[in-house]
C-alpha cells in the first residue's frame, strides 16, 4: 500500500516574494537613514531616508510598501538604532527633534505613492507605468510627508506653524532632487530587472 503525501502551500510564492522585497526595502531604508547630516538645534537631520519611502512606493505598491515602512518604524521603536544618526525608541518618534511626523509621513507617503503608481493593492510591473505617473506618485508622497511632518514639528518644538513651514522649506528642493534620483535609479534598472 503506497502512501501519497499532498503538499500544502501555506503561503503563496508571490506573497513570499513581496514579503522578502519589503524586508529588503526596510533594511535599505535603515541603511540610508544613517547617511545623515545633523542640523543644529531641534531640526530634523538631512538624510537619505526619503529614498526608502520612494523605493517602497515604486517597487512594492501601497500594501507591501506600507508594510516595509511599518516594519522599519517598528524596529526603530523597539530600540534598534535605525533612524537618522543612529537614533531609536518610541521617545525619539514621539518627541525627538520633531521627526516623528516625518517618520509617520514616510509610511503614509509610501502607501500614497504606491496607490498612485500601481493603481491597486498589488504591485504591477513598472515597465507599464510612465515616468510621469511615477513622478506624480512620489511628488504626492512628499506632499503627504510635509503635511504630516510640519505640524508635528510645530507641536513638538513649539514653533508657530508658519515658522515650522519656513524652517522646513530648504529641505523641499533637496527632497525633489532625491525624487528625481529615485526615479532615475528605478528606471535605470539598478534595483530591479526591467
Amino acid at each position: 500500500m503506497s502512501q501519497q503525501h499532498e503538499s500544502v502551500e501555506l503561503v503563496g510564492e508571490e506573497t513570499v516574494k513581496h514579503f522578502t522585497k519589503a524586508v529588503l526595502v526596510a533594511a535599505l531604508t535603515a541603511a540610508l537613514s544613517q547617511v545623515s547630516i545633523p542640523i543644529p538645534g531641534t531640526l530634523p537631520p538631512f538624510s537619505l531616508q526619503p529614498f526608502g519611502m520612494f523605493f517602497a512606493g515604486l517597487l512594492l505598491g501601497p500594501l507591501w510598501g506600507g508594510f516595509a515602512l511599518t516594519l522599519y518604524i517598528l524596529v526603530g521603536i523597539a530600540g534598534v538604532p535605525v533612524f537618522s544618526n543612529g537614533n531609536a525608541g518610541l521617545g525619539y518618534v514621539l518627541v525627538g527633534q520633531g521627526t516623528g511626523g516625518f517618520l509617520v509621513g514616510f509610511l503614509v507617503g509610501a502607501v500614497v505613492a504606491g496607490a498612485i503608481v500601481h493603481r491597486g493593492v498589488e504591485p504591477r510591473s513598472l515597465s507599464s507605468v510612465s515616468v510621469l505617473v511615477q513622478v506624480t506618485g512620489l511628488f504626492a508622497s512628499l506632499v503627504v510627508v510635509y503635511a504630516i511632518g510640519v505640524p508635528w514639528l510645530s507641536a513638538v518644538t513649539g514653533l508657530p506653524l508658519p515658522r515650522a513651514a519656513g524652517v522646513m522649506a530648504p529641505y523641499v528642493p533637496l527632497d525633489l532632487l532625491k525624487l528625481g534620483i529615485a526615479v532615475a535609479i528605478v528606471e535605470g534598472g539598478y534595483l530591479v530587472r526591467r
